[in-house]
């Protein structure tokens, strides 16, 4: 391996090894850990599944996808469907920026950390096949992991709406690979409404 190449393998590490310990003060648990280092674990596994040759970058915002949620509670922002919305648009800055600090901390330069900065924003996500991973990535970490309890707090016509949202912003790789997952049947139902 070529020193320059040798050089951006530390590069990655270093960053991911940062963000890991920024997701490891998340207070919340989940299976003992903290819940949103559980979450960049399984974001980074579904992209090894889904996107084998992806691109650094790429792999730096799976990563990241959430760095430091807890921080911006979902309960500062009004309820309702423009609320969520707005929280949503106001985490994705903060992963961003949190992600682009640490990367320039780290000796990234800054196409790298724009790049990260626009996959995180989700820019230019009808036209950008990396940005569509990165979703389809969340998309899929959401159906195999969190989809049971979010199911519990709803009616059934929200979480079908909800799944018909989630297949619409996923790519037809992205759908694959959900139509393989062994979800339980009251779940798989729900699914096979929203999307047949």
């Amino acid at each position: 391996m070529s020193r320059s190449l040798d050089l951006a393998a530390g590069l990655f590490e270093v960053a991911i090894g940062r963000f890991d310990a920024v997701n490891a003060e998340d207070p919340r648990q989940e299976g003992g850990q903290p819940h949103e280092l559980v979450y960049a674990r399984r974001m980074t596994g579904w992209l090894e599944r889904l996107a084998p040759d992806a691109p650094e970058e790429l792999r730096l915002a799976a990563r990241a996808q959430h760095i430091g949620r807890w921080r911006l509670p979902r309960g500062g922002f009004p309820e309702g469907r423009a609320g969520y919305k707005r929280w949503r648009s106001e985490c994705a800055r903060m992963h961003a920026d949190i992600a682009a600090g640490i990367m320039t901390e780290v000796g990234y330069g800054a196409d790298s950390v724009q790049r990260v900065r626009d996959l995180l924003t989700k820019k230019r996500l009808a036209h950008d096949p990396d940005v569509q991973a990165l979703e389809d990535t969340a998309c899929l970490v959401f159906l195999e992991h969190d989809f049971a309890a979010f199911a519990q707090k709803h009616e059934r016509d929200k979480l079908v709406d909800i799944v018909r949202k989630t297949w619409a912003k996923m790519s037809e790789r992205g759908r694959a690979a959900a139509a393989g997952l062994a979800l339980p049947a009251d779940l798989a139902a729900i699914v096979a409404e929203a999307v047949g």
